[in-house]
Protein backbone atom coordinates (compact mmCIF):
# COMPACT_ATOMS: atom_id res chain seq x y z
CA UNK A 1 0.00 0.00 0.00
CA UNK A 2 1.36 3.54 -0.99
CA UNK A 3 1.98 6.20 1.64
CA UNK A 4 -0.72 8.55 0.31
CA UNK A 5 -3.70 7.08 2.67
CA UNK A 6 -1.89 7.65 5.72
CA UNK A 7 -0.53 10.89 5.06
CA UNK A 8 -3.69 12.30 3.38
CA UNK A 9 -5.83 11.62 6.79
CA UNK A 10 -3.26 12.32 9.28
CA UNK A 11 -3.97 15.61 9.96
CA UNK A 12 -7.80 15.15 9.79
CA UNK A 13 -7.29 12.30 12.92
CA UNK A 14 -5.69 14.45 14.40
CA UNK A 15 -8.84 16.64 14.77
CA UNK A 16 -10.41 14.38 15.60
CA UNK A 17 -11.66 13.65 19.31
CA UNK A 18 -8.84 11.59 20.55
CA UNK A 19 -7.24 12.01 17.09
CA UNK A 20 -3.60 12.27 18.55
CA UNK A 21 -3.81 9.38 20.68
CA UNK A 22 -5.21 6.84 17.72
CA UNK A 23 -2.31 8.22 15.67
CA UNK A 24 0.40 7.79 18.11
CA UNK A 25 -1.26 4.09 18.77
CA UNK A 26 -1.44 3.95 14.79
CA UNK A 27 1.85 5.00 14.62
CA UNK A 28 3.43 2.27 16.82
CA UNK A 29 0.98 -0.73 15.90
CA UNK A 30 2.37 -0.08 12.22
CA UNK A 31 6.11 -0.28 13.58
CA UNK A 32 5.71 -3.41 15.45
CA UNK A 33 4.40 -5.25 12.37
CA UNK A 34 6.95 -4.09 10.10
CA UNK A 35 4.94 -1.64 7.81
CA UNK A 36 6.21 2.12 9.04
CA UNK A 37 9.75 1.77 6.98
CA UNK A 38 10.83 -0.43 4.04
CA UNK A 39 12.78 -3.84 5.00
CA UNK A 40 16.77 -3.63 3.57
CA UNK A 41 17.42 -8.01 2.16
CA UNK A 42 21.09 -6.64 3.36
CA UNK A 43 20.36 -5.99 6.90
CA UNK A 44 21.80 -8.38 9.70
CA UNK A 45 19.19 -11.05 10.39
CA UNK A 46 16.93 -10.84 13.78
CA UNK A 47 18.62 -14.42 14.53
CA UNK A 48 22.54 -12.47 14.57
CA UNK A 49 21.08 -10.36 17.45
CA UNK A 50 19.43 -12.23 19.43
CA UNK A 51 22.13 -15.03 19.29
CA UNK A 52 24.46 -12.14 20.62
CA UNK A 53 22.47 -11.41 23.26
CA UNK A 54 22.52 -14.90 24.24
CA UNK A 55 26.60 -15.05 24.24
CA UNK A 56 25.92 -12.08 26.55
CA UNK A 57 24.09 -13.75 28.91
CA UNK A 58 25.93 -16.58 29.12
CA UNK A 59 29.09 -14.54 30.29
CA UNK A 60 26.58 -12.44 32.42
CA UNK A 61 26.16 -15.83 34.01
CA UNK A 62 29.68 -16.36 34.21
CA UNK A 63 30.76 -13.66 35.84
CA UNK A 64 27.73 -14.15 38.67
CA UNK A 65 25.61 -11.24 37.66
CA UNK A 66 22.29 -13.15 36.82
CA UNK A 67 21.64 -17.09 37.38
CA UNK A 68 21.44 -19.46 34.74
CA UNK A 69 17.55 -20.08 33.63
CA UNK A 70 16.04 -22.86 31.63
CA UNK A 71 15.61 -21.99 27.99
CA UNK A 72 12.09 -20.67 26.69
CA UNK A 73 10.81 -23.45 23.42
CA UNK A 74 11.11 -21.53 20.22
CA UNK A 75 7.79 -19.65 19.21
CA UNK A 76 5.74 -21.23 16.74
CA UNK A 77 5.31 -18.80 14.01
CA UNK A 78 1.25 -20.64 13.82
CA UNK A 79 0.56 -19.38 17.13
CA UNK A 80 2.05 -15.82 16.73
CA UNK A 81 -1.01 -12.74 16.43
CA UNK A 82 0.47 -11.48 12.90
CA UNK A 83 2.95 -12.24 10.13
CA UNK A 84 6.24 -10.29 10.04
CA UNK A 85 8.45 -9.48 7.57
CA UNK A 86 11.45 -11.56 6.19
CA UNK A 87 14.51 -11.46 8.48
CA UNK A 88 12.73 -10.49 11.60
CA UNK A 89 11.76 -13.35 14.45
CA UNK A 90 9.81 -13.91 17.07
CA UNK A 91 11.49 -13.88 20.27
CA UNK A 92 10.25 -13.71 23.95
CA UNK A 93 11.03 -10.24 25.92
CA UNK A 94 13.52 -12.62 28.51
CA UNK A 95 15.23 -13.80 25.01
CA UNK A 96 16.40 -9.76 24.31
CA UNK A 97 17.52 -8.86 27.83
CA UNK A 98 19.73 -9.38 30.33
CA UNK A 99 17.34 -10.11 33.44
CA UNK A 100 13.66 -9.46 33.71
CA UNK A 101 13.25 -8.63 37.71
CA UNK A 102 11.57 -6.20 39.84
CA UNK A 103 12.55 -4.15 42.82
CA UNK A 104 13.18 -6.07 46.36
CA UNK A 105 10.15 -7.02 47.98
CA UNK A 106 10.69 -6.25 51.55
CA UNK A 107 9.94 -2.72 52.90
CA UNK A 108 12.99 -0.62 52.63
CA UNK A 109 13.92 1.24 55.57
CA UNK A 110 13.38 4.83 55.53
CA UNK A 111 15.78 7.58 55.39
CA UNK A 112 16.43 12.33 55.08
CA UNK A 113 19.12 11.43 52.02
CA UNK A 114 21.24 8.60 50.42
CA UNK A 115 19.12 7.13 47.26
CA UNK A 116 15.78 7.72 45.55
CA UNK A 117 13.34 4.77 45.94
CA UNK A 118 10.61 5.68 43.41
CA UNK A 119 7.27 4.28 43.39
CA UNK A 120 4.51 4.08 40.56
CA UNK A 121 3.67 7.88 41.61
CA UNK A 122 7.56 9.09 40.36
CA UNK A 123 7.13 7.16 37.24
CA UNK A 124 3.44 6.88 35.36
CA UNK A 125 4.14 9.74 33.34
CA UNK A 126 6.24 7.77 31.49
CA UNK A 127 9.55 9.12 32.68
CA UNK A 128 11.89 8.88 35.64
CA UNK A 129 11.36 11.63 38.01
CA UNK A 130 12.62 12.29 41.59
CA UNK A 131 10.21 15.21 42.83
CA UNK A 132 8.75 14.27 46.15
CA UNK A 133 10.45 10.75 45.75
CA UNK A 134 11.04 8.81 49.39
CA UNK A 135 14.67 7.88 50.14
CA UNK A 136 16.86 4.79 51.12
CA UNK A 137 20.03 4.42 53.12
CA UNK A 138 22.92 4.44 51.49
CA UNK A 139 24.08 0.83 52.93
CA UNK A 140 20.73 -0.48 51.97
CA UNK A 141 21.39 0.18 48.19
CA UNK A 142 24.84 -1.10 48.20
CA UNK A 143 23.27 -4.39 49.35
CA UNK A 144 20.87 -4.50 46.31
CA UNK A 145 22.07 -6.66 43.42
CA UNK A 146 23.21 -5.60 40.24
CA UNK A 147 19.71 -6.42 38.89
CA UNK A 148 17.66 -4.04 41.58
CA UNK A 149 20.10 -1.08 40.41
CA UNK A 150 18.81 0.54 37.07
CA UNK A 151 21.45 2.17 34.65
CA UNK A 152 20.83 3.79 31.23
CA UNK A 153 20.01 1.68 28.91
CA UNK A 154 17.35 -0.41 31.34
CA UNK A 155 13.60 -0.17 31.06
CA UNK A 156 11.51 -0.10 33.72
CA UNK A 157 7.90 -0.99 33.55
CA UNK A 158 4.47 -0.72 35.94
CA UNK A 159 3.35 -4.13 37.11
CA UNK A 160 0.39 -3.21 39.55
CA UNK A 161 -2.39 -0.52 39.20
CA UNK A 162 -1.44 1.92 36.60
CA UNK A 163 0.22 -1.34 34.51
CA UNK A 164 1.46 -1.44 31.36
CA UNK A 165 4.43 1.95 31.38
CA UNK A 166 7.41 1.49 29.94
CA UNK A 167 9.38 3.96 31.09
CA UNK A 168 13.62 4.24 29.90
CA UNK A 169 16.14 4.75 32.16
CA UNK A 170 17.67 7.37 30.39
CA UNK A 171 19.83 9.19 33.49
CA UNK A 172 23.23 8.01 35.44
CA UNK A 173 21.50 9.30 39.38
CA UNK A 174 21.75 5.90 41.11
CA UNK A 175 18.22 4.67 42.64
CA UNK A 176 16.28 1.59 42.92
CA UNK A 177 12.35 1.12 42.69
CA UNK A 178 9.79 -0.35 44.92
CA UNK A 179 8.23 -4.68 44.33
CA UNK A 180 5.33 -2.91 42.20
CA UNK A 181 7.77 -1.45 39.32
CA UNK A 182 9.75 -4.46 36.72
CA UNK A 183 12.98 -3.83 35.71
CA UNK A 184 14.17 -5.39 32.40
CA UNK A 185 18.02 -5.39 32.59
CA UNK A 186 19.56 -4.36 29.48
CA UNK A 187 22.22 -6.65 27.90
CA UNK A 188 24.99 -5.34 26.22
CA UNK A 189 23.19 -5.60 22.65
CA UNK A 190 19.71 -5.04 23.89
CA UNK A 191 17.66 -2.46 21.39
CA UNK A 192 15.94 -0.43 24.23
CA UNK A 193 15.40 1.78 22.13
CA UNK A 194 13.10 -0.69 19.91
CA UNK A 195 11.90 -2.16 23.28
CA UNK A 196 10.22 0.92 24.28
CA UNK A 197 8.34 1.06 20.98
CA UNK A 198 7.27 -2.67 21.29
CA UNK A 199 6.48 -2.46 25.22
CA UNK A 200 4.44 0.87 24.35
CA UNK A 201 2.46 -0.55 21.62
CA UNK A 202 -1.77 -1.62 22.01
CA UNK A 203 -0.21 -5.21 21.19
CA UNK A 204 2.27 -5.20 24.19
CA UNK A 205 -0.58 -3.93 26.90
CA UNK A 206 -3.27 -6.17 25.19
CA UNK A 207 -0.76 -8.80 26.23
CA UNK A 208 -0.14 -7.33 29.60
CA UNK A 209 -3.95 -6.95 30.21
CA UNK A 210 -4.51 -10.44 28.92
CA UNK A 211 -2.02 -12.07 31.71
CA UNK A 212 -2.86 -9.77 34.83
CA UNK A 213 -3.84 -11.37 37.61
CA UNK A 214 -6.71 -9.70 40.72
CA UNK A 215 -9.75 -8.08 40.20
CA UNK A 216 -9.85 -4.60 42.21
CA UNK A 217 -6.08 -3.97 41.47
CA UNK A 218 -4.44 -5.64 38.36
CA UNK A 219 -1.27 -7.17 38.17
CA UNK A 220 0.90 -8.15 35.54
CA UNK A 221 3.75 -10.80 36.61
CA UNK A 222 6.85 -11.58 35.57
CA UNK A 223 6.56 -14.99 34.38
CA UNK A 224 3.66 -13.23 32.62
CA UNK A 225 6.05 -10.59 31.48
CA UNK A 226 9.33 -13.16 30.73
CA UNK A 227 7.79 -15.09 28.14
CA UNK A 228 5.69 -12.22 26.09
CA UNK A 229 6.23 -12.73 22.44
CA UNK A 230 7.81 -9.90 20.77
CA UNK A 231 8.51 -9.12 16.70
CA UNK A 232 12.35 -8.60 16.66
CA UNK A 233 13.60 -6.81 13.50
CA UNK A 234 16.87 -6.83 12.18
CA UNK A 235 19.04 -4.21 13.97
CA UNK A 236 19.65 -1.57 11.07
CA UNK A 237 15.58 -1.98 10.27
CA UNK A 238 15.42 -1.21 13.92
CA UNK A 239 17.29 1.54 14.01
CA UNK A 240 15.34 2.80 10.98
CA UNK A 241 11.80 2.45 13.24
CA UNK A 242 13.49 4.13 16.17
CA UNK A 243 13.98 7.00 13.58
CA UNK A 244 10.46 7.26 11.72
CA UNK A 245 9.02 7.05 14.96
CA UNK A 246 10.70 9.54 16.70
CA UNK A 247 9.82 11.51 13.50
CA UNK A 248 6.45 10.91 13.50
CA UNK A 249 5.95 11.30 17.15
CA UNK A 250 7.29 15.02 16.81
CA UNK A 251 4.85 15.53 13.88
CA UNK A 252 2.05 14.74 16.62
CA UNK A 253 3.63 16.98 19.55
CA UNK A 254 3.62 19.81 17.11
CA UNK A 255 -0.07 18.96 15.92
CA UNK A 256 -1.06 18.75 19.37
CA UNK A 257 1.11 22.02 20.28
CA UNK A 258 -1.05 23.55 17.70
CA UNK A 259 -4.44 22.11 18.75
CA UNK A 260 -3.84 23.51 22.66
CA UNK A 261 -3.24 26.68 21.11
CA UNK A 262 -5.84 26.89 18.99
CA UNK A 263 -7.98 25.83 22.03
CA UNK A 264 -6.64 28.42 23.86
CA UNK A 265 -7.14 31.27 21.32
CA UNK A 266 -11.03 30.37 21.29
CA UNK A 267 -11.26 30.37 24.48
CA UNK A 268 -9.76 34.28 25.31
CA UNK A 269 -12.12 34.84 21.59
CA UNK A 270 -15.44 34.12 23.40
CA UNK A 271 -13.61 35.50 27.18
CA UNK A 272 -13.53 38.51 24.94
CA UNK A 273 -16.72 38.13 23.25
CA UNK A 274 -18.76 37.52 26.46
CA UNK A 275 -16.84 40.00 28.58
CA UNK A 276 -18.94 43.01 27.37
CA UNK A 277 -22.36 41.36 28.30
CA UNK A 278 -21.49 41.34 31.94
CA UNK A 279 -19.09 44.05 32.41
CA UNK A 280 -20.22 46.80 29.98
CA UNK A 281 -19.40 50.37 30.21
CA UNK A 282 -22.47 51.18 28.80
CA UNK A 283 -25.69 50.12 26.92
CA UNK A 284 -24.73 50.74 23.79
CA UNK A 285 -21.72 48.17 24.58
CA UNK A 286 -23.69 45.40 25.69
CA UNK A 287 -26.00 45.72 22.93
CA UNK A 288 -22.92 45.87 20.69
CA UNK A 289 -21.71 42.54 22.05
CA UNK A 290 -24.94 41.13 22.21
CA UNK A 291 -25.49 41.79 18.67
CA UNK A 292 -21.63 40.45 17.86
CA UNK A 293 -22.50 37.23 19.51
CA UNK A 294 -26.01 36.87 18.02
CA UNK A 295 -24.73 37.01 14.71
CA UNK A 296 -22.02 34.51 15.59
CA UNK A 297 -23.54 32.10 17.61
CA UNK A 298 -23.00 28.94 15.46
CA UNK A 299 -19.18 30.28 14.65
CA UNK A 300 -18.56 31.50 18.37
CA UNK A 301 -20.07 28.52 20.30
CA UNK A 302 -17.55 25.37 18.78
CA UNK A 303 -16.82 23.06 21.42
CA UNK A 304 -18.69 22.03 24.78
CA UNK A 305 -16.24 24.30 27.03
CA UNK A 306 -17.47 27.18 25.53
CA UNK A 307 -21.19 26.13 25.57
CA UNK A 308 -20.23 25.57 28.67
CA UNK A 309 -19.00 29.16 28.94
CA UNK A 310 -22.41 30.70 27.40
CA UNK A 311 -24.51 29.28 30.15
CA UNK A 312 -22.76 31.02 32.54
CA UNK A 313 -22.48 33.97 30.92
CA UNK A 314 -26.24 33.48 30.66
CA UNK A 315 -26.55 32.73 34.45
CA UNK A 316 -24.48 36.34 34.86
CA UNK A 317 -26.88 38.01 32.78
CA UNK A 318 -29.74 37.02 34.90
CA UNK A 319 -28.60 37.84 38.20
CA UNK A 320 -27.54 41.31 37.15
CA UNK A 321 -30.68 42.34 35.12
CA UNK A 322 -29.79 42.18 31.76
CA UNK A 323 -31.13 39.16 30.28
CA UNK A 324 -34.70 40.62 30.25
CA UNK A 325 -36.28 43.98 29.93
CA UNK A 326 -37.61 45.64 33.04
CA UNK A 327 -41.62 46.52 33.51
CA UNK A 328 -42.08 49.85 35.39
CA UNK A 329 -45.45 48.55 36.40
CA UNK A 330 -43.67 45.45 38.67
CA UNK A 331 -44.04 46.01 42.19
CA UNK A 332 -40.73 46.75 43.23
CA UNK A 333 -38.64 44.25 45.13
CA UNK A 334 -37.83 47.25 47.85
CA UNK A 335 -41.86 46.10 48.70
CA UNK A 336 -41.34 42.19 48.16
CA UNK A 337 -38.76 42.44 50.79
CA UNK A 338 -41.20 44.28 53.49
CA UNK A 339 -43.74 41.33 52.39
CA UNK A 340 -41.06 38.85 53.36
CA UNK A 341 -40.61 40.76 56.67
CA UNK A 342 -43.94 41.21 58.15
CA UNK A 343 -44.71 37.40 57.28
CA UNK A 344 -41.43 36.19 59.38
CA UNK A 345 -42.65 38.64 62.03
CA UNK A 346 -46.35 37.13 62.10
CA UNK A 347 -43.99 33.62 61.94
CA UNK A 348 -42.29 34.26 65.26
CA UNK A 349 -45.31 36.27 67.50
CA UNK A 350 -46.97 32.71 66.23
CA UNK A 351 -44.00 30.25 67.63
CA UNK A 352 -43.27 29.25 64.03
CA UNK A 353 -39.81 30.41 63.68
CA UNK A 354 -37.29 32.21 65.92
CA UNK A 355 -36.29 35.81 66.04
CA UNK A 356 -33.27 36.51 63.83
CA UNK A 357 -30.89 39.37 64.39
CA UNK A 358 -31.14 42.14 61.55
CA UNK A 359 -28.96 41.41 58.68
CA UNK A 360 -26.26 43.65 57.40
CA UNK A 361 -26.76 45.57 54.44
CA UNK A 362 -24.99 44.30 50.91
CA UNK A 363 -22.55 46.71 49.48
CA UNK A 364 -21.27 47.45 45.98
CA UNK A 365 -17.85 45.74 46.83
CA UNK A 366 -19.98 42.59 47.27
CA UNK A 367 -21.96 42.28 44.25
CA UNK A 368 -19.91 44.47 41.82
CA UNK A 369 -22.13 45.58 39.23
CA UNK A 370 -25.21 47.98 38.77
CA UNK A 371 -28.70 46.91 39.52
CA UNK A 372 -32.33 47.99 37.61
CA UNK A 373 -33.95 50.57 39.95
CA UNK A 374 -36.17 48.26 40.71
CA UNK A 375 -33.98 45.64 41.97
CA UNK A 376 -32.20 45.31 45.48
CA UNK A 377 -29.31 44.00 47.21
CA UNK A 378 -30.20 42.02 50.04
CA UNK A 379 -28.97 38.57 51.87
CA UNK A 380 -30.57 35.20 51.12
CA UNK A 381 -31.51 35.14 55.08
CA UNK A 382 -33.99 38.41 53.82
CA UNK A 383 -35.89 36.48 51.65
CA UNK A 384 -36.20 32.87 52.72
CA UNK A 385 -38.22 32.55 55.80
CA UNK A 386 -36.50 29.09 57.60
CA UNK A 387 -33.79 26.91 56.93
CA UNK A 388 -34.07 23.32 58.64
CA UNK A 389 -31.01 20.75 58.51
CA UNK A 390 -31.70 17.01 57.91
CA UNK A 391 -30.51 14.22 60.26
CA UNK A 392 -27.61 12.83 61.29
CA UNK A 393 -27.48 9.27 61.73
CA UNK A 394 -25.42 5.94 60.45
CA UNK A 395 -27.65 5.15 57.57
CA UNK A 396 -27.11 1.87 55.95
CA UNK A 397 -24.73 1.29 53.33
CA UNK A 398 -27.11 0.31 50.24
CA UNK A 399 -30.34 2.51 48.64
CA UNK A 400 -33.36 1.93 50.26
CA UNK A 401 -35.99 -0.33 48.49
CA UNK A 402 -39.48 0.00 47.76
CA UNK A 403 -41.33 0.67 50.71
CA UNK A 404 -38.39 1.48 53.21
CA UNK A 405 -37.50 4.97 54.42
CA UNK A 406 -34.05 6.21 52.71
CA UNK A 407 -32.00 8.80 53.67
CA UNK A 408 -30.60 11.27 51.05
CA UNK A 409 -26.85 11.96 50.41
CA UNK A 410 -25.32 15.07 49.68
CA UNK A 411 -24.57 14.06 45.91
CA UNK A 412 -28.50 14.44 45.43
CA UNK A 413 -28.77 17.69 45.73
CA UNK A 414 -24.84 18.60 43.88
CA UNK A 415 -25.44 18.31 40.38
CA UNK A 416 -28.18 20.53 39.27
CA UNK A 417 -31.09 18.12 39.28
CA UNK A 418 -32.51 16.41 41.91
CA UNK A 419 -30.80 12.59 42.40
CA UNK A 420 -33.99 10.68 44.54
CA UNK A 421 -32.03 7.37 44.12
CA UNK A 422 -28.61 8.57 45.58
CA UNK A 423 -29.88 7.63 49.09
CA UNK A 424 -28.87 5.09 51.93
CA UNK A 425 -31.87 2.66 53.31
CA UNK A 426 -32.56 3.57 56.95
CA UNK A 427 -31.98 1.18 59.53
CA UNK A 428 -34.67 -0.99 60.92
CA UNK A 429 -34.06 -0.15 64.19
CA UNK A 430 -34.59 3.59 63.95
CA UNK A 431 -38.21 4.72 63.51
CA UNK A 432 -38.43 7.68 60.55
CA UNK A 433 -39.21 11.25 61.32
CA UNK A 434 -41.20 12.55 58.77
CA UNK A 435 -40.30 16.15 59.36
CA UNK A 436 -37.21 15.58 57.36
CA UNK A 437 -38.80 14.08 54.42
CA UNK A 438 -38.47 16.16 51.43
CA UNK A 439 -41.64 17.63 49.68
CA UNK A 440 -42.04 18.60 45.59
CA UNK A 441 -40.67 22.44 45.23
CA UNK A 442 -38.30 21.73 48.21
CA UNK A 443 -35.33 24.38 47.81
CA UNK A 444 -32.12 22.23 49.29
CA UNK A 445 -28.60 22.94 49.61
CA UNK A 446 -25.51 20.83 50.01
CA UNK A 447 -24.20 22.02 53.71
CA UNK A 448 -21.07 19.66 52.83
CA UNK A 449 -19.26 18.36 50.01
CA UNK A 450 -16.08 18.95 47.97
CA UNK A 451 -14.36 22.59 47.05
CA UNK A 452 -16.54 23.06 43.72
CA UNK A 453 -19.66 21.27 45.16
CA UNK A 454 -20.23 22.29 48.38
CA UNK A 455 -23.80 24.83 48.70
CA UNK A 456 -24.87 23.56 45.50
CA UNK A 457 -28.85 24.00 45.20
CA UNK A 458 -31.78 22.12 43.81
CA UNK A 459 -35.10 22.58 43.56
CA UNK A 460 -37.39 19.53 43.58
CA UNK A 461 -39.52 18.24 41.04
CA UNK A 462 -41.00 14.93 41.65
CA UNK A 463 -39.70 12.71 44.65
CA UNK A 464 -40.64 9.36 46.06
CA UNK A 465 -42.45 9.23 48.78
CA UNK A 466 -40.58 8.17 52.38
CA UNK A 467 -36.86 10.19 51.73
CA UNK A 468 -35.57 12.20 54.12
CA UNK A 469 -32.35 14.44 54.49
CA UNK A 470 -29.18 13.77 55.83
CA UNK A 471 -27.58 16.53 58.40
CA UNK A 472 -25.01 17.22 55.11
CA UNK A 473 -28.43 18.77 53.84
CA UNK A 474 -30.26 22.07 54.29
CA UNK A 475 -33.92 22.74 53.43
CA UNK A 476 -35.01 26.66 52.71
CA UNK A 477 -38.71 27.46 53.69
CA UNK A 478 -39.99 30.27 51.48
CA UNK A 479 -42.75 31.49 49.95
CA UNK A 480 -44.09 31.12 46.92
CA UNK A 481 -45.90 33.70 46.55
CA UNK A 482 -43.34 36.28 47.44
CA UNK A 483 -40.15 34.84 45.83
CA UNK A 484 -40.07 32.52 42.62
CA UNK A 485 -38.21 29.71 43.71
CA UNK A 486 -36.57 28.60 40.62
CA UNK A 487 -34.54 32.17 40.53
CA UNK A 488 -32.97 31.83 43.83
CA UNK A 489 -32.04 28.77 42.56
CA UNK A 490 -30.55 30.30 40.09
CA UNK A 491 -28.92 32.85 41.92
CA UNK A 492 -27.18 30.25 44.19
CA UNK A 493 -25.84 28.20 41.51
CA UNK A 494 -24.18 31.43 39.83
CA UNK A 495 -20.61 32.44 39.77
CA UNK A 496 -21.49 35.48 42.21
CA UNK A 497 -22.66 32.96 44.56
CA UNK A 498 -19.88 30.17 44.04
CA UNK A 499 -17.15 32.52 44.77
CA UNK A 500 -18.44 33.93 47.89
CA UNK A 501 -19.14 30.00 48.94
CA UNK A 502 -15.50 29.20 47.92
CA UNK A 503 -13.82 32.43 49.71
CA UNK A 504 -16.51 31.50 53.14
CA UNK A 505 -16.74 28.23 52.89
CA UNK A 506 -14.75 26.67 55.87
CA UNK A 507 -13.27 22.67 56.68
CA UNK A 508 -9.96 20.63 57.54
CA UNK A 509 -9.22 19.14 54.04
CA UNK A 510 -8.23 21.24 51.17
CA UNK A 511 -10.54 19.33 49.21
CA UNK A 512 -13.90 18.85 51.36
CA UNK A 513 -16.12 22.28 52.38
CA UNK A 514 -18.83 23.24 54.44
CA UNK A 515 -20.96 26.06 55.14
CA UNK A 516 -22.76 26.75 57.79
CA UNK A 517 -27.11 28.48 57.73
CA UNK A 518 -25.18 31.55 59.16
CA UNK A 519 -23.19 31.93 55.69
CA UNK A 520 -25.93 30.63 53.67
CA UNK A 521 -28.24 34.01 55.64
CA UNK A 522 -25.15 36.37 54.76
CA UNK A 523 -25.11 35.51 50.40
CA UNK A 524 -25.64 38.76 48.92
CA UNK A 525 -28.52 38.41 46.35
CA UNK A 526 -29.79 40.59 43.67
CA UNK A 527 -33.58 40.23 44.21
CA UNK A 528 -35.38 40.96 41.31
CA UNK A 529 -39.24 41.90 41.45
CA UNK A 530 -41.40 39.00 41.66
CA UNK A 531 -43.29 38.92 38.08
CA UNK A 532 -39.43 39.51 36.85
CA UNK A 533 -38.07 36.54 38.32
CA UNK A 534 -40.50 34.44 36.41
CA UNK A 535 -39.88 36.25 33.39
CA UNK A 536 -35.66 35.04 33.92
CA UNK A 537 -36.40 32.01 34.69
CA UNK A 538 -38.09 31.42 31.65
CA UNK A 539 -35.75 33.06 29.25
CA UNK A 540 -32.96 31.41 30.84
CA UNK A 541 -34.80 27.80 30.40
CA UNK A 542 -35.59 28.97 26.51
CA UNK A 543 -31.44 29.83 26.30
CA UNK A 544 -30.68 26.62 28.07
CA UNK A 545 -32.99 24.58 25.52
CA UNK A 546 -31.09 26.67 22.85
CA UNK A 547 -27.04 25.18 24.44
CA UNK A 548 -28.43 21.71 25.00
CA UNK A 549 -29.08 21.91 21.07
CA UNK A 550 -25.71 23.11 20.81
CA UNK A 551 -24.17 20.80 23.04
CA UNK A 552 -26.07 18.17 21.31
CA UNK A 553 -24.77 18.85 17.28
CA UNK A 554 -21.18 19.56 18.80
CA UNK A 555 -21.12 15.78 20.35
CA UNK A 556 -22.96 14.60 17.12
CA UNK A 557 -20.11 16.14 15.22
CA UNK A 558 -17.54 15.19 17.37
CA UNK A 559 -19.16 10.99 17.24
CA UNK A 560 -19.03 11.27 13.71
CA UNK A 561 -15.24 12.30 13.62
CA UNK A 562 -14.53 9.68 16.60
CA UNK A 563 -16.21 7.23 14.30
CA UNK A 564 -14.40 8.40 11.22
CA UNK A 565 -10.84 8.34 12.76
CA UNK A 566 -11.31 5.17 14.44
CA UNK A 567 -12.95 3.78 10.97
CA UNK A 568 -9.54 4.57 9.06
CA UNK A 569 -6.87 3.79 11.96
CA UNK A 570 -8.49 0.39 11.75
CA UNK A 571 -8.22 0.26 8.28
CA UNK A 572 -4.87 1.39 8.04
CA UNK A 573 -3.35 -0.56 10.70
CA UNK A 574 -5.08 -3.92 8.50
CA UNK A 575 -3.83 -2.98 5.60
CA UNK A 576 -0.64 -1.89 6.35
CA UNK A 577 1.22 0.69 4.83
CA UNK A 578 3.55 -1.60 3.21
CA UNK A 579 6.86 -0.22 4.78
CA UNK A 580 6.38 3.30 2.46
CA UNK A 581 5.72 5.74 4.94
CA UNK A 582 7.74 8.67 3.85
CA UNK A 583 7.31 12.44 4.68
CA UNK A 584 6.27 14.11 2.25
CA UNK A 585 6.69 17.62 2.56
CA UNK A 586 3.49 18.77 0.24
CA UNK A 587 1.27 17.66 2.33
CA UNK A 588 0.71 20.81 4.67
CA UNK A 589 0.72 19.03 7.53
CA UNK A 590 4.39 17.83 6.83
CA UNK A 591 4.98 21.16 5.45
CA UNK A 592 8.26 22.68 7.45
CA UNK A 593 11.31 20.47 6.41
CA UNK A 594 12.99 22.41 9.40
CA UNK A 595 10.77 20.54 12.12
CA UNK A 596 10.52 17.45 9.70
CA UNK A 597 13.58 16.43 7.85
Amino acid sequence: MSPEPFLTQFGHLADAPNGIAKLRELILQLAVKGELVPQDPNDEPASVLLERIRAEKERLVSERMIKKTKSLPPIDPDETPFVVPNGWMWAHLTDVLGLVTDGDHQPPPRSESGKPFLVIGNLNQGRVTFEGCRWVPEAYYRELDWGRKPRIGDILYTVTGSYGIPIPVDCDTEFCVQRHVAIFKAAQSTPSAYLMILLGSRYAFDYATAVATGIAQKTVPLKGLRTMPLPIAPIGEQSRIVAKVDQLMALCDDLEAKQNQRTETHGHLIRAAHQPLTQPHDHAEFQAAWKRIRDNFDRLHTTTDSVKALRQTILQLAVQGRLVPQDPNDEPASVLLEKIRAEKERLVAEGKIKKEKPLSPVGLVELPFDLPESWQRTRFGAVYLDSAAGWSLRAENRPASDGEWGVLKVSAVSWGEFRSFENKALPTSLAPRPQYEVMQGDFLLSRANTADLVARSVVVGTTPSRLMMSDKIIRLHLDSSLVDIRYLNLFNNSSFARAYYAKEAGGTSSSMKNVSRKQIALLPVALPPRPEQSRIVARVEQLTVLCDELETKIEANQGTAQHFAETVVAELAAQGVGGMVAVDHSHPSLADPARHP
